[in-house]
């Protein structure tokens, strides 16, 4: 034990040492002395990394309960204050990525969400106009309509739809004109 207590108090003062041996056999004083002497300063460093006093505290405390969690193997090769403020730094710069990862992560969620509230908006709007098509359609005249569908739904030409429903191609031609031109008026709203 000897060796191994020298080799791992190089760079540290007597007191530190003595504190630390104290500590490692559970002295909840040692821990009392560790705390008050290193609490405020450890959190005043910490406010340099963290966003708020909460977290800074929330951290130094979390890393003065490990060091009472891992008392008995709580071994440093350097001085006790350089490992506290190495290990308030190194929490410090995990808790700064970890919320980096959680901003990530919610973003996500949020531009899903988005883009959910955003296509099911789309589909509604595409649904509200079709509807809106459809009765538009259905309220031109019954000559008018069935040319319209016949030329828009089925694909036929107007020549097609002439011969079909034994017209000219020029009422057809005419008749389309009024349906889009009615249609229009009647779909204005909805233009982009």
């Amino acid at each position: 034990m000897e060796g191994k207590e020298s080799k791992y108090n190089i760079g540290q003062k007597e007191e530190d040492k003595k504190l630390i041996e104290r500590l490692r056999k559970g002295e909840e004083k040692a821990f009392e002395t560790l705390f008050q002497q290193y609490y405020e300063p450890l959190c005043v460093f910490a406010l340099q990394y963290l966003p708020d006093e909460d977290a800074a505290k929330d951290l130094v405390q979390e890393m003065f309960f490990k060091i009472w969690e891992k008392r008995t193997n709580f071994y440093i090769t350097t001085s006790l204050e350089s490992y506290l403020y190495r290990s308030v730094h190194n929490q410090a710069i995990n808790f700064l990525n970890h919320e980096k990862i959680k901003k990530s992560y919610k973003d996500k969620i949020l531009e899903s969400f988005r883009r959910k509230i955003h296509n099911d908006e789309q589909a509604y709007n595409e649904i509200k106009l079709e509807d809106a098509v459809n009765q538009s359609v259905e309220s031109l005249p019954e000559k008018r309509k069935k040319i319209f569908k016949l030329s828009r739904y089925e694909g036929m030409k107007y020549s097609e739809i002439a011969a079909k429903m034994d017209i000219s191609v020029k009422t057809v031609e005419a008749q389309m004109t009024q349906a889009i031109k009615s249609l229009r008026d009647k779909l204005k709203d909805y233009k982009t």
